[in-house]
């Protein structure tokens, strides 16, 4: 398949005159105001901020063919173009939905403004069902401005987004991502078009029925337009988020929200700031939490490093020394939000192969440079995970702490896993690389690339274990993917992928880790925009992953009908599900889009 991107132009000498972080200087601002210019030294946007002028010129023929303001329901799948109408046949008055009880729906409107600015805001009303005068509350329907945030592209050779990047080398154009529930008023210029998103979260003990309601698209106190949504409520009932069996692992950052919020770490103030942001995680049923126990365990590769939570000090006498305070703050705030699952502790192997430490005869930072299968690298580990162990097992926490490597080469990770087991036999270990054979009985979280597929017997034999299985993505691999350039169905179609494969979830690397100004510019000097993260400050969240979100409830929704088709003995409907999922591979995605595949297997799975 030519992998279908946005149109963009080469328009780099133009980003450059918009004077890149000062706000002031954006030719056309839009949105609530951010008072002030900003510089690295005053405070990044939470509340509100002003995009980046679109560097896409604006095609003045097509608006003038289209004078009018143009209202409708869009798709999900689909992200608008600042700079262009939506076609007005494209769009519907009309919107129905289906769903289960429990499902969060999510439904996009569009709005083109033809000939004036406009100032929006939109009226939300309770979703009636007229047969038995139930009710779904406006108070569970959330709306929110779909922002434009500057994307870039694949590598030339459009065969992935790794490696170092100049900017200048890549088109570059404003992408809609941001889904911003903070403003709740919007100044859209004329000969511009601006998405807006709803996201209906349907109460699990909803009577099943039909459920219509309106959405009141304003102009000041002008309607617009009235738009209709019905949604059909379905007896079968989804559980809560956090009793979800899909295994979601995005890796946090911590590190980012101090630096953007400005805020000391492990204050009080950095963990308040951080809860809006980790809210979305938890009700897509994340598992695990990321723990970094050494410095730097992957150098550089983020806008912000991981530091140790865990302090390493080799006292007067020679002997090692750990302090978990930071580490056991941090797990606290997690599972205190609700992620309670899982904790990996990142890396016995980094890649760079020095161990940063405290020595107190000399009063200073060192770095113990060893790599695994040295004496002194089994001495220090040893000593590192004789303590941990210790104090997981006080805290209760030692059975669902993994020891977590990423990418490392088999000779290391078998060296590396000796030292861990005659630590602790018992302890458990994650990894995220290449699918090697002699380790599928050893690790007990192994997540392979989406590249690689795990062989039927090792998935059933892993299952019967207690074992995790599951795939993850990278700038390697050109679709399906999360940049912010993608297909945003491309994410929606993990879920369905992972039910094919019987994997149990998926793993990215990057939930979090935001770079400069993540509002503003999703780029970055060394992956593709929107590779380091997937969320937006301030709790925003993004079209990639309300799509990622819907791919997991797809993926829960099969697994509870296929309990109760066997339940039922219902071979029929299990051999129905078995060829809805067959098609989710990457070979039929080299033909359809994401989307199109997805279409196809909701329709057939409400069939069944």
């Amino acid at each position: 398949m030519t992998f279908k991107k946005f149109r963009i132009i080469k328009t780099w000498s133009a980003i450059i005159l918009l004077g890149w972080f000062n706000f002031s200087q954006a030719q056309s601002p839009e949105g609530v105001t951010h008072s002030g210019q900003h510089t690295n030294q005053m405070p990044f946007p939470v509340d509100s901020y002003h995009e980046l002028a679109n560097p896409t010129p604006t095609p003045v023929k097509l608006w003038n063919d289209s004078q009018r303001t143009i209202v409708g329901w869009g798709k999900t799948s689909k992200r608008y173009e600042k700079e262009k109408p939506v076609s007005k046949d494209s769009l519907l008055t009309d919107l129905n939905l289906q769903g289960w009880r429990g499902e969060k729906l999510s439904a996009q409107w569009v709005v083109s403004a033809g000939k004036k600015d406009l100032s929006l805001s939109v009226e939300i009303s309770d979703l009636k069902n007229r047969n038995n005068n139930q009710v779904i509350s406006k108070e569970q329907i959330e709306s929110a401005f779909v922002r434009y945030v500057l994307t870039d592209e694949l590598n030339k050779d459009q065969k992935g987004a790794c490696g170092h990047r100049v900017p200048a080398n890549f088109d570059s154009t404003l992408v809609a991502d941001v889904i911003d529930h903070k403003i709740k008023d919007f100044k859209v210029l004329k000969q511009t078009t601006r998405p807006g998103w709803l996201s209906i979260q349907v109460p699990r003990n909803t009577k099943p029925g039909l459920y219509s309601g309106t959405l009141k698209i304003k102009d000041g106190s002008k309607i617009l337009k009235k738009l209709f949504i019905t949604i059909t409520v379905e007896e079968r009932r989804l559980s809560a988020p956090k009793e979800w069996n899909f295994h979601l692992d995005l890796w946090q950052n911590p590190y980012a929200a101090a630096r953007y919020y400005k805020t000391d770490l492990w204050s009080d103030e950095h963990f308040k700031a951080m809860e809006e942001d980790i809210h979305h995680y938890v009700n897509a049923g994340g598992k695990s939490i990321t723990a970094s126990i050494i410095d730097r365990p992957w150098d550089g590769q983020t806008q912000d490093a991981f530091h140790s939570m865990v302090r390493w000090t080799k006292k007067l006498d020679g002997k090692w020394d750990f302090s978990f305070d930071v580490f056991d703050k941090w797990v606290e705030f997690m599972m205190d939000s609700g992620v309670t699952k899982q904790i990996n502790a990142y890396s016995m192997i980094p890649w760079k192969l020095s161990f940063a430490y405290f020595d107190e005869a000399a009063n200073t930072t060192k770095h113990l440079k060893t790599k695994p299968g040295e004496e002194e690298y089994k001495n220090s580990w040893t000593a590192m995970l004789k303590a941990f162990a210790a104090h997981l097992k006080e805290k209760g926490w030692f059975d669902k702490t993994y020891i977590a490597m990423d990418e490392r080469p088999m000779e290391s990770m078998e060296a590396a896993m000796k030292v861990i087991k005659n630590a602790d036999k018992n302890f458990k270990i994650s990894f995220a690389g290449n699918s090697h054979p002699e380790l599928f009985d050893a690790i007990d979280d192994y997540s392979i690339t989406l590249s690689e597929n795990y062989p039927d017997k090792i998935i059933e034999s892993r299952k019967k274990q207690g074992k995790t299985s599951t795939f993850y993505t990278s700038c390697s691999h050109p679709y399906p993917n999360s940049f912010t350039f993608s297909e945003p169905s491309e994410t929606e179609w993990y879920g369905w992928y992972a039910a094919n494969k019987k994997l149990d979830g998926f793993l990215r690397w990057a939930y979090n880790s935001w770079v400069l100004e993540p509002l503003l510019d999703s780029r970055f000097t060394t992956w593709a925009a929107g590779d380091t993260y997937f969320i937006y400050p301030g709790g925003r969240t993004s079209i990639r992953f309300e799509k990622l979100l819907a791919g997991i409830q797809a993926y829960e929704k099969i697994q509870i009908l296929k309990s109760e088709f066997k339940r039922n003995n219902n071979t029929e409907a299990l051999l129905q599900i078995d060829k809805i999922l067959s098609s989710f591979t990457i070979d039929e995605l080299n033909n359809k889009s994401a989307s199109v595949m997805i279409d196809k297997a909701q329709k057939a799975l409400q069939n069944l």
